[in-house]
């Protein structure tokens, strides 16, 4: 039987899976594990009601096991390694924090109004911390492997290189090999095809919050 698992509609298209990359990280690792199931699409600006009474704080993803809906995109995830082991996207806890904040660098440096806030180079550290990493233990976060360290960054890092470009002229410098070619690898992942929003969905994503 098919899991169900709640997911982003896309902006403006609510029969479209949206932008939302918490959402597509738990597709994928649905995906990698070639577990079935079923979108449901949350228009996020009118959420239906059935939704906000099985889970009152109205946010994405949320997933049906044992006929319980459970949300927070970290929590799903270890549920799925936990109840389909194989194959195993475990990765060693000490490489969890890898990437961990280029998101989060991001959002602030695409939001930032002030060209000298220091917010561009706070993302360019955290681009070079990715880098130096992979160019001594890639070509993946824990080397050949695909893990779900891997599965959370891909998604994170399709937001950054759709949204960047546009929003403010601004891509990956080509001096990170290392992060290009991990980026193109993941990119050309048949489950991340399969789960990606369209780029003109992130980028329509992204106008409401920017004009907030």
């Amino acid at each position: 039987m098919a899991i169900e698992i709640c997911c982003k509609a896309a902006f403006g298209a609510p029969d479209i899976l949206g932008d939302c990359p918490f959402c597509q990280k738990v597709l994928l690792t649905l995906e990698e594990k070639k577990v079935s199931y079923t979108i449901l699409l949350i228009n996020l600006d009118s959420k239906p009601e059935w939704f906000l009474e099985v889970n009152p704080n109205g946010k994405v993803p949320l997933i049906k096991f044992d006929d319980k809906w459970i949300s927070d995109s970290d929590v799903i995830v270890g549920l799925i390694e936990e109840k389909f082991p194989e194959p195993s996207l475990s990765s060693p806890p000490e490489l969890a924090s890898v990437g961990s904040e280029i998101y989060s660098n991001f959002v602030t440096f695409l939001k930032s109004k002030d060209d000298n806030d220091g917010t561009e180079q706070a993302l360019l550290d955290e681009l070079k911390a990715l880098e130096e990493h992979l160019k001594n233990h890639g070509p993946y976060v824990n080397g050949e492997k695909i893990t779900a360290v891997d599965l959370s960054l891909a998604p994170k890092l399709y937001q950054l290189v759709v949204a960047l470009p546009h929003f403010k002229n601004w891509t990956i410098p080509e001096s990170l090999i290392h992060v290009h070619n991990y980026t193109n690898s993941l990119f050309a992942l048949e489950s991340f095809e399969k789960t990606k929003a369209a780029e003109e969905y992130v980028i329509a994503g992204w106008i409401p919050k920017l004009n907030a």
